[in-house]
């Protein structure tokens, strides 16, 4: 499998950077992986600082990679054993090509102690502090709230697919969280959106070109599915947001 010639390839680059982890989150911890669709969202935790000349390494260890099947996919966020329980911190990150900073997300740090899979070295409990329930559904809600909401309002995103994925599934992810306080993965996120209220016809189109190999849509069902999904979401953040204590 392409995927785990990759995994394996990274962390052989890894050696020269002795980790003390590398833990897999997302689809792939989940068991709703879809290779070649979905993505690969590591972490890795470094036993030292992050110096450039670590950096450098990092950069190189992934410029290695760039040819192989899938390797565009991978997105890894870098901690250390002192930074890694900082939930504001930023922390080096590679995605889409390039090296940015970003934080560890409550949503994820969750995904790691609840079904993280470790791929090498110890395991996240000894590492990362648990997230309270009540942090993590604070921040679903204030992701709907303030990411979300106003993405609703700017029509010209909802003819894409990948927002209309997004979005609808984040969405049904959130109020599992919100009102349970557990994770949910995206195949459950989409078996759950009909009793949610989300238009029928728009699931079904996520559930296939996630999971078959459809023909390209039209134009016309583009637009129409950019506003069934406009004008179901933005009514039901509005509900979530008001509902949520």
């Amino acid at each position: 499998m392409q995927t785990e010639t990759l995994l394996t390839r990274f962390r052989h680059e890894l050696t020269a950077l002795d980790p003390v982890a590398v833990w897999a989150h997302g689809s792939l911890a989940a068991d709703d992986y879809q290779e070649g669709r979905s993505d690969l969202d590591l972490i890795v935790v470094l036993a030292g600082r992050i110096t450039p000349a670590v950096v450098w390494k990092i950069a190189t260890a992934h410029a290695r990679l760039r040819a192989l099947p899938l390797a565009a996919g991978l997105h890894c966020t870098y901690l250390t054993p002192s930074t890694a329980a900082d939930p504001d911190r930023r922390h080096l990150t590679w995605a889409h090509a390039e090296l940015f900073r970003r934080t560890v997300s409550p949503v994820t740090r969750r995904e790691l102690h609840a079904f993280g899979r470790v791929l090498d070295g110890r395991p996240p409990a000894g590492l990362l502090p648990p997230v309270p329930d009540r942090v993590l559904g604070d921040f679903v809600v204030r992701d709907q709230r303030d990411f979300w909401r106003p993405a609703v309002d700017n029509a010209r995103l909802w003819t894409r697919d990948i927002w209309v994925d997004l979005g609808l599934i984040t969405f049904a992810r959130a109020t599992v969280t919100a009102r349970e306080g557990r994770l949910i993965s995206k195949r459950e996120a989409l078996d759950l959106l009909p009793g949610l209220g989300a238009p029928v016809e728009v699931v079904e189109d996520i559930r296939s070109r996630r999971y078959d190999d459809p023909a390209p849509p039209t134009g016309e069902w583009t637009v129409r599915r950019a506003r069934l999904t406009r004008d179901y979401l933005g009514p039901a953040i509005d509900a979530l947001t008001a509902s949520y204590d």
